[in-house]
């Protein structure tokens, strides 16, 4: 069967480098962080007391006021996200058969500030004094759900939950059910809302983040010998995709098209990457095949880059090791430099930053990379923009569980 072309033809973006996908790429190009001291709870008695933080946040500008109260945070990014991106695709939905529109929104973690709220109000007050609305709230599928439910979306429904390759497999199987035939439109991505007490203290019990707590600007540091960590962020990346045929049948601006999707395991370790990257390697092989082109025609990789010692190092010997000689023509960034690691939401945002890139000719740098590490030696577009070509871009995530996530996106071309 004859696989359908599949475009991206809006998008959304809650971050905390800016709300709305011109605000974060205006910041991520400038270079700007959006990494500073928690103020959602009071972080003085932990070790990482530092975080990416989406502000200026009002979700009753996208959502009805009643509702909004009735979802978590990582929920109500969600909706407002796929209201953006709706919007920006300029979906008329009474044109629509909404039964071939489909949802498929993932979250690494889901409501864990409306369960750690619930569990303070179980353990003071009682049983008696739980919200109807806790588990509703709480439930990893409800970003999913929601969005499905605000917009009347009727066809196919669903959640990845894989860490932190949650955004990218949401993407990539959003791609595939499209390409298959079972919808013509998907609305996809993900998103995350996890700075909250219990989240922090269990990555800070984990030692996995940075505790560059007097500078939280430049604490995220990827691909930097002096990176000690990443930085937890949150917010929500969500494109609408439809198949090629349904976007020119209605006129639609095509940003660009998805090509390839890659996924597999690592089979290793609940948070360490296989060794040398080689199954990284592959998930980018995967996606490349998948794509129909040859690994010299990647212009340019948004690295999962967390700023953590092994996976920088890993992702660059995978990087070797599948483009041999072409990696070190590639241009590699990572924008969890400016933005932050937002677990879920990172693929759905990252994805975007990829067909930005393409679309703008502009790679966004990876700032703080101010001592390199001598052992990781690619161009990773170091503190300042860079403009260049881009036709074929390829985002990467990785998540604990050995996760591993590749999308490829490319200029649109008739």
């Amino acid at each position: 069967m004859l696989k359908r072309r599949v475009v991206i033809t809006g998008m959304g973006a809650i971050t905390p480098v800016g709300i709305g996908t011109n605000t974060v790429w205006q910041s991520l190009i400038a270079g700007k962080s959006g990494i500073d001291r928690i103020t959602h709870f009071d972080p003085s008695e932990y070790s990482t007391q530092i975080a990416g933080e989406v502000k200026d946040f009002d979700p009753t500008q996208y959502i009805d006021k009643k509702e909004a109260k009735r979802m978590d945070r990582c929920t109500q990014f969600a909706v407002s996200a796929a209201k953006m991106a709706f919007e920006d695709a300029g979906i008329d939905f009474d044109k629509e058969d909404r039964s071939r529109m489909g949802t498929l929104i993932g979250t690494g973690i889901g409501g864990i500030d409306t369960l750690h709220e619930q569990y303070k109000t179980l353990f003071e007050k009682g049983p008696g004094r739980i919200s109807p609305f806790f588990v509703p709230m709480m439930i990893a599928n409800m970003p999913a759900g929601q969005t499905s439910i605000t917009f009347g979306l009727e066809g196919p429904c669903s959640c990845v939950v894989t860490a932190c390759a949650t955004g990218t497999n949401a993407i990539g199987d959003a791609f595939k059910i499209i390409q298959r035939g079972d919808a013509d439109v998907m609305v996809a991505g993900g998103s995350e809302a996890a700075v909250s007490p219990a989240a922090v203290a269990g990555f800070c019990a984990m030692k996995a983040m940075s505790t560059h707590n007097d500078e939280p600007q430049k604490a995220s540091r990827p691909f930097d010998s002096g990176r000690d960590g990443f930085v937890m962020g949150e917010g929500a990346g969500i494109v609408v995709m439809e198949s090629l045929d349904h976007a020119v049948a209605r006129g639609a601006k095509i940003y660009a098209e998805i090509i390839g999707y890659g996924l597999n395991a690592d089979a290793y370790h609940i948070t360490a990457p296989a060794p040398e990257g080689a199954q990284a390697a592959k998930c980018m092989a995967m996606a490349i095949k998948d794509a129909g082109i040859e690994p010299d025609e990647v212009d340019y990789i948004n690295a999962h880059g967390t700023s953590t010692p092994l996976n920088d190092k890993n992702e660059t010997l995978a990087i070797k090791s599948l483009f041999g000689t072409h990696a070190k023509k590639l241009k590699i960034s990572s924008t969890k430099s400016m933005t932050g690691h937002l677990l879920g939401a990172a693929g759905g945002v990252e994805t975007i930053v990829a067909v930005l890139t393409i679309t703008n000719n502009v790679i966004p740098p990876t700032i703080n990379l101010e001592n390199p590490d001598p052992e990781l030696d690619l161009d990773y577009v170091p503190n300042k923009a860079q403009e260049h070509v881009v036709n074929v871009a390829l985002s990467n995530s990785f998540g604990f569980g050995g996760h591993n996530a590749t999308i490829l996106v490319k200029k649109y071309q008739e």
